[in-house]
């Protein structure tokens, strides 16, 4: 399980699935809980913007060495490595070098919080100065301490709320690589949350070797369930709640009638099921759900048999000849019509990514998949190409755009400066497919695409069409 984490395998898990998570990750290496610990709250604006995590990360590599501002300060600071991270060090810093009392701690705890006042930490910042003069603390100590604290002013993060968030993400992670079919559908069921679309998060698990099985109306329930192979393993179904539109009531209504008996035609599943509406069972027919009924019918089938069960109560059906009314003379869909279709009428699709339709083109262009980039040493020039699924711009990254894209293979990771940004503003903000050419930054094994060049992806394949796939 850790080794996943230091991998950076984390996409669905509690508070280190983004991408900044995702980039210290692998720095940070964790093989323990308090690693953990660690790992939550060193991404926030206080450790960044009071420039600590650089310098945390280059330690815990051992590339940087221990040291602390004062050698008061070692038991404080011990288990972070000399760098103070949280509220209460903070705190224990303030009793330790300053000799302030428990009640001025936790005036200074206050005044660190949301309404915080400019005089009150102008008193208590030479009340500390005071105090350190009294231990002869240096004044360079005395800088690195008072910025430490200015730092946390607005953005102090406390060890037990690490704590408490680490033992989620400890749980989450646990949980997906020892159950990876039941986290999934836990996941799916609660949608939305987190970073990542129900699509990502789908692909995420069939990377993983999840099966995951599309809409089915002999066997789908309201949420996503579990199914038992003959291999014994376990598959995911996705539940009617994945179908736009439909409610349910009308999903509580159709297991029912089918817990009675299975249903043997599209007609007598409209017929037993009334809340369906004609919508709902032409949703159902476009993405594969009703194919189960009857033997052969694809899903152009299904919507031919739709639209005559919708005039099964008009005079009509009976001066029609009915097996020339069975007789679809519509085509199947195509494989990437279906990936279409899935898209379109439910957000996911348990077939083919949109990428693995386009990926001989993609090959000519030069194109790297994502689980090849590891192989490309740091300063190439590479190409990678895939759908956006995350797009970031921090507050504190002085305008950098940070762009997630995924492909069959993976996800991909890119940095944006601001004058590309501006340059392409739409396109990085809108665009659902890029093309993203730059330098490879392969350092502690997190990978980058410097950006030098971006484009909108078009290629010949129909799934490249402009379709908001998320």
């Amino acid at each position: 399980m850790y080794e996943s984490l230091r991998r950076a395998d984390t996409v669905g898990l509690f508070q280190v699935e983004s991408r900044a998570q995702m980039a210290s990750l692998p720095r940070n290496n964790p093989d323990k809980f308090y690693d953990l610990v660690v790992q939550v709250a060193i991404i926030r604006p206080g450790p960044i913007v009071g420039k600590m995590m650089n310098p945390y990360m280059e330690r815990r590599q051992g590339r940087q060495e221990i040291s602390y501002p004062h050698h008061l300060l070692e038991p404080v600071l011990r288990r972070t490595l000399g760098v103070p991270l949280f509220q209460e060090q903070l705190l224990r810093i303030a009793m330790t070098i300053a000799n302030f009392t428990g009640g001025e701690a936790e005036e200074l705890r206050r005044a660190l919080g949301s309404r915080r006042s400019a005089d009150k930490m102008k008193a208590l910042e030479l009340k500390l100065r005071a105090g350190m003069d009294a231990n002869s603390v240096s004044p360079a100590a005395q800088e690195e301490i008072v910025q430490s604290i200015s730092s946390f002013a607005l953005y102090g993060f406390p060890e037990s709320h690490a704590a408490s968030f680490a033992l989620i993400a400890y749980a989450s992670a646990w949980l997906k690589f020892h159950y990876l079919g039941a986290f999934t559908a836990a996941i799916l069921n609660n949608q939305p949350m987190g970073f990542y679309s129900a699509a990502v998060l789908v692909k995420d698990a069939q990377r993983h070797g999840l099966r995951v099985k599309p809409v089915d109306i002999l066997r789908s329930c309201w949420s996503c369930t579990l199914e038992k192979e003959e291999d014994g393993k376990l598959s995911l179904r996705l539940g009617f709640r994945y179908v736009r539109g439909m409610r349910e009531a009308s999903a509580v209504e159709l297991e029912a009638a089918r817990a009675m008996r299975p249903f043997g035609s599209i007609e007598e599943l409209a017929r037993r099921v009334p809340s369906l509406t004609r919508a709902d069972l032409a949703t159902l027919a476009e993405v594969g759900a009703l194919n189960t009924i009857g033997e052969g019918v694809h899903r152009r089938d299904a919507l031919w048999q739709v639209e005559r069960a919708g005039r099964a109560a008009g005079p009509l059906l009976e001066s029609l000849d009915r097996d020339e009314e069975d007789s679809s003379p519509l085509r199947p869909m195509e494989p990437h019509e279906r990936m279409v279709a899935d898209y379109a009428s439910t957000g996911v699709t348990v077939g083919r990514h949109p990428m693995a339709h386009c990926r001989p083109q993609l090959r000519k262009m030069d194109i790297v998949p994502a689980r090849d980039l590891s192989l490309l040493r740091h300063g190439v020039k590479a190409r990678i190409a895939g759908c956006v699924i995350a797009r970031q711009r921090p507050g504190t990254a002085h305008g950098f755009i940070f762009l997630s894209i995924e492909d069959e293979t993976g996800m991909s990771n890119a940095i944006i400066d601001p004058d590309l940004y501006e340059n392409h503003r739409s396109l990085v903000t809108y665009a659902k497919f890029l093309l993203i050419e730059g330098i490879l930054q392969n350092v502690d094994k997190v990978i980058h695409i410097r950006a030098k060049h971006i484009e909108e992806l078009t290629v010949t394949a129909a799934p490249m069409q402009s379709h908001d796939w998320h």
